[in-house]
């Protein structure tokens, strides 16, 4: 049976991706196997199927089957004693020595929205050192084992796992390794991708991006847990010894990573899925809140409840559904075992309406003006509703979330926001420390400080003029302390 005929048996009802396959050179055909041997077409039909089921059961409304996150697993860091969250620290440090702890990067976004044709985690908002998203992260981690070795005396180190996709595979690669890895041991840097779906037009027919090539996205963040299982990550986790994974996204300059806390937080109340959320801003804020729905936890994005559900408010007057997510998650190393064995084939698919551009039916490349097709993704939260040990760890949105996901002329999530968030933030550590500084641009390196620990010996007593910049040997004030 020739090459050509072999296809169409395996392509199902999807043929007419074979339709210019007479005008293609043999290299041309080549590749065009390579690719098409990777996708299940099957599995790839049947997915169409259920996003379609899935995005009319999406246009129903929730309400009456929600119900707010139980106080037993929910818990405040604003609210709790200190000693209860030095407690929850030390169990995290105690983790992170023992080599217990890897962080999961969530890295496959390019910064299309934010107007860059490259990886968001290179990407630089404007930080007196200069500092990109990947580097704020990288020193972040490497702190972070510090402040454990000083709490227990032992070298631990946290594994950086980092999930890229096509587009922002060899970009991120030979980023990190040109810087060598910031200062972090490589063999502790571990990178893969995740998979790519096909793009379908509306009646189900996948889209040619060219005459030898699919149209393919990312499969969404959620596709981690597809790519753990088939990229050996679960295999490494267990040949490391990894027991606790903190995933988060890579867009947040605030982010704790590896957060000590939350970790010894999740780990204390044994487990094995937990939500670091932040208090909705208002009850219109875009953002998807963690709650209940039939009995298990979720995350119900705003445009699936009316508006008087989101503002429903308690006897205190506190938003009922409050507990804003910020793609910020623990996981037990157990629990995505569990996942890739069991659970994969019953994620929830999310359907997004896109323009896609596409090659006609006479080889033209047309570039649609509205929606022609849709892209299929998975979201990471959507595993909550597996875990039969579920917590909640709520922060204030001040020290631990400010997201960057549009240009400057959006006006909000931006790069001016994200630098704004983070000179504040790091402004008051110097004024909690005992020091006063005169201006708002101030930042502190990450290797001197995670969380505005080990400053007052820099700070105390002194006055600082923006531009300011704490580096790990000293603090610099327009070159001057």
């Amino acid at each position: 049976m020739s090459t050509y005929n072999k296809l169409k048996t395996r392509l199902e009802n999807q043929n007419h991706i074979l339709q210019f396959w007479d005008e293609l050179t043999n290299e041309q055909r080549n590749e065009f196997v390579s690719e098409l041997e990777t996708i299940n077409f099957e599995e790839v039909n049947q997915l169409f199927q259920n996003a379609i089921a899935s995005l009319e059961e999406d246009e129903r409304k929730i309400d009456n089957r929600m119900k707010p996150i139980p106080p037993s697993q929910f818990e405040s860091e604003e609210n709790l004693e200190p000693e209860i969250l030095e407690r929850y620290r030390n169990i995290g440090y105690d983790e992170i020595s023992n080599g217990h702890v890897g962080v999961l990067l969530l890295a496959g976004g390019q910064g299309t929205r934010l107007g860059v044709t490259y990886p968001k985690g290179m990407y630089s908002v404007g930080l007196p050192s200069g500092k990109t998203l990947f580097q704020i992260q990288a020193e972040r981690i490497r702190r972070v084992e510090e402040l454990a070795k000083e709490y227990t005396g032992k070298n631990g180190n946290v594994v950086w796992y980092i999930m890229t996709s096509g587009p922002t595979e060899e970009a991120t690669e030979h980023f990190l390794k040109s810087h060598n890895f910031f200062g972090l041991n490589p063999e502790n840097v571990v990178q893969f991708d995740q998979g790519l779906l096909p793009c379908f037009d509306m009646k189900g027919r996948i889209l040619l991006e060219n005459k030898n090539k699919l149209a393919l996205a990312p499969d969404g963040n959620g596709g981690i847990y597809r790519a753990l299982r088939d990229k050996g990550i679960l295999k490494d986790f267990q040949r490391r010894g990894i027991r606790h994974i903190h995933v988060h996204s890579v867009d947040n300059i605030l982010v704790k990573v590896a957060d000590p806390v939350f970790v010894g937080y999740c780990v204390d109340k044994n487990a094995d899925c937990g939500a670091k959320v932040v208090r909705k801003s208002s009850p219109s804020e875009a953002v998807g809140v963690v709650c209940q729905v039939d009995g298990r936890f979720q995350v119900v994005e705003y445009s699936e409840i009316t508006e008087e559900t989101a503002n429903l408010r308690d006897e205190e007057g506190n938003l009922v559904f409050s507990a804003g997510s910020i793609c910020n998650h623990y996981f037990s190393t157990n629990f995505l075992n569990e996942i890739a064995k069991e659970h994969l084939k019953k994620l929830k698919l999310h359907v997004a309406k896109k323009k896609i551009p596409f090659i006609d039916e006479n080889g033209d490349k047309i570039k649609p003006d509205k929606a022609n097709g849709i892209k299929i993704e998975k979201f990471v939260f959507d595993v909550f509703q597996f875990s039969d040990h579920f917590v909640t760890w709520e922060v204030p949105r001040h020290t631990e979330f400010s997201a960057l996901k549009n240009s400057d002329d959006v006006g909000r999530d931006c790069p001016s926001t994200s630098k704004k968030d983070l000179f504040s933030l790091h402004k008051k550590y110097i004024e909690a420390a005992g020091g006063t500084v005169i201006g708002d641009i101030v930042e502190i390196s990450p290797l001197l400080s995670y969380n505005g620990e080990n400053l007052s010996k820099h700070v105390k007593g002194k006055i600082f003029r923006e531009p300011v910049l704490l580096h790990q040997e000293k603090a610099v004030s327009n070159g001057h302390p």
